[in-house]
């Protein structure tokens, strides 16, 4: 995790889930973290029916979007995809089923092509003991561009992702999933075998796509 704002809330989340594999949704409090909250939202999740809404998101996060996000499918702020590592049902189906955290890297295009960096970070919470039913996540710019608020971002694009070990403390609790894309410039350096490239984790390597 880069961003200031990822870190943060994993260390919140972390702290309140002690030796469970998730917190409770009752547990966050908005006020524990309300420097975070600009960039943070929380999903309402069905694997069985594959839909992912968006129940709460930051004011900052909106603007990115130029629109209000609540009751929104999060799924629909992608791309078209055509592979399994950039459908972005892959990391809310991996959060939801495996009850990990997961970091991505993504990219935001706007109506004009100009991009932006963004970091995404999702972690599983239990609902009603449910450990499938919600997720907390955050998406953050690298940087605040001049344009937010005037051009919203219209698409979304994946080029990297990580899974988070369950109970490692960082930083090797961040063991590294498969990229099939180019990695952000300030990323360590990977090992490539054959079309993937592959990240060093603190516990080892995984470097399959689907689960």
């Amino acid at each position: 995790m880069k961003h200031p704002t990822s870190r943060q809330l994993h260390a919140y989340w972390d702290r309140l889930r002690g030796e469970r594999a998730a917190p409770e949704r009752g547990e966050i409090e908005p006020g524990e973290i309300r420097n975070l909250l600009a960039d943070s939202f929380i999903l309402e999740t069905d694997p069985a029916r594959r839909t992912s809404a968006v129940r709460l998101a930051g004011t900052r996060l909106c603007a990115l979007f130029g629109r209000e996000l609540r009751g929104s499918a999060f799924v629909d702020l992608w791309a078209e995809r055509s592979q399994p590592f950039t459908d972005p049902w892959h990391l809310i189906e991996t959060v939801a089923c495996d009850t990990v955290g997961v970091v991505a890297g993504l990219t935001g295009v706007t109506v004009r092509n100009e991009t932006l960096d963004l970091e995404l970070l999702l972690l599983p919470l239990r609902h009603r003991g449910k450990t499938q039913a919600r997720i907390l996540g955050s998406l953050s710019p690298h940087c605040i561009p001049p344009w937010l608020g005037s051009r919203p971002i219209l698409r979304l694009e994946t080029v990297s992702l990580r899974v988070l070990e369950g109970f490692a403390p960082e930083p090797a609790a961040m063991r590294t999933f498969v990229e099939t894309l180019p990695a952000p410039a300030n990323d360590a350096r990977p090992v490539r075998f054959g079309h993937l490239l592959v990240h060093e984790g603190g516990r080892g390597i995984r470097h399959h796509i689907d689960r």
